[in-house]
């Protein structure tokens, strides 16, 4: 086996995370010395390691067929990129502790390494949805990239507002990629994939333990440039991804918000630490060297021809979505998909009691 073969064997050892690896190639210069080296050497080279690290390697050895895991990632329909490849993130490559494989379905581009993470609370509100949302499209509109974890919540707005402003996004899981977490977030994994990416360091069959999200938020920062955390309670796992950013040298923004409420306390701190405020999508845009935010309001996004159906529906007042669907001929639930992704594209805003009126 080649040396990006061994590199896809170990990465996949149970307890060998991201420092153990390359402690392990420390150790040994390279990993065919150490698949080479007797059982007896690599106990005594790898003690730094612990015990059952060592085991878990010796087992790798024994075990790994490369023919096997490559079939099982082709059945699956995910690729894998390591660090030894042109075609990892640029980005990622200079964190303390990179992933040594990325696993991934979609594409990866060079031109993903202008991007943007946007990070926030699983019990979002209403104002931190729309936000992140709005947010998310215009910087997508701009061509950046964005970067998020497909959580509940802010993570799974930022990725619907990058697919509305027709951009690119990513996502970033903390479960192996045939494990799709949260599950009602299976027809937007797929959508992230087509229009990007979803990664994971972990291998397939890989569950979304709880130690595994911390580690996923190291990469969601590494791979953007500047981190947006939206909305965040006290103890919300987007300030360790903020921290990680921090630590990545990337600039840390946060949207300021209700002091009343609850999910603003960790926004609203990390400002009073020094953050940089985001009220607007330019806010951001300068710190990437692009002068100007993109034009918001002068054009209008393109529209599928049952989007146009309904949106030409609209005048001056506000229609219940019931007369929507008397008028346009279609099924209540094409409607409300449709008015779902006219909100995202910021066409159309929802009132109380399932009213919808145009945006001026």
């Amino acid at each position: 086996m080649t040396e990006r073969d061994l590199w896809l064997a170990v990465a996949g050892t149970p307890g060998v995370g991201a420092r153990s690896f390359f402690e392990l190639l420390e150790l040994f210069g390279h990993l065919t010395a150490f698949w080479e080296a007797s059982e007896t050497e690599v106990r005594e080279r790898a003690a730094p390691l612990g015990a059952r690290r060592v085991q878990a390697l010796l087992m790798t050895r024994r075990r790994f067929k490369l023919e096997e895991a490559l079939k099982r990632l082709e059945q699956a329909g995910v690729q894998f990129v390591t660090l030894l490849d042109a075609a990892y993130p640029d980005n990622l490559k200079t964190i303390f502790d990179p992933p040594p494989v990325l696993y991934y379905r979609g594409d990866l581009r060079a031109g993903d390494s202008l991007a943007v993470a946007m990070v926030g609370s699983r019990r979002a509100t209403p104002y931190g949805r729309e936000i992140a949302t709005k947010f998310a499209r215009e910087l997508a509109g701009a061509g950046v990239t964005v970067v998020s974890g497909l959580a509940r919540g802010i993570d799974s707005a930022a990725h619907r507002g990058a697919l509305a402003g027709g951009g690119r996004t990513l996502a970033v899981l903390g479960s192996g990629l045939d494990v799709i977490y949260p599950p009602e977030n299976a027809r937007l994994y797929a959508q992230v994939a087509e229009h990007g990416a979803v990664l994971s360091e972990f291998p397939l069959g890989a569950q979304p333990e709880a130690g595994h999200f911390p580690m996923r938020n190291r990469v969601i920062s590494g791979l953007a440039r500047a981190v947006v955390v939206v909305e965040a309670a006290r103890t919300s796992g987007s300030l360790i991804t903020a921290d990680c950013a921090l630590e990545q040298g990337r600039d840390v923004f946060a949207v300021p918000g209700p002091v009343t409420s609850p999910f603003s306390w960790g926004t609203n701190n990390l400002l009073k630490q020094g953050a940089k405020v985001m009220q607007d999508v330019s806010d951001v845009l300068v710190e990437l060297g692009l002068s100007e935010a993109p034009a918001t309001g002068c054009e209008r996004p393109d529209l599928t021809s049952q989007e146009e159906k309904v949106y030409s529906l609209f005048s001056e007042r506000s229609l219940h979505i019931d007369e929507l669907v008397r008028r346009s001929g279609l099924t209540a639930q094409e409607v409300t998909a449709i008015l779902m992704m006219l909100e995202l594209k910021g066409l159309v805003r929802q009132l109380p009691g399932k009213m919808f009126f145009r945006v001026p």
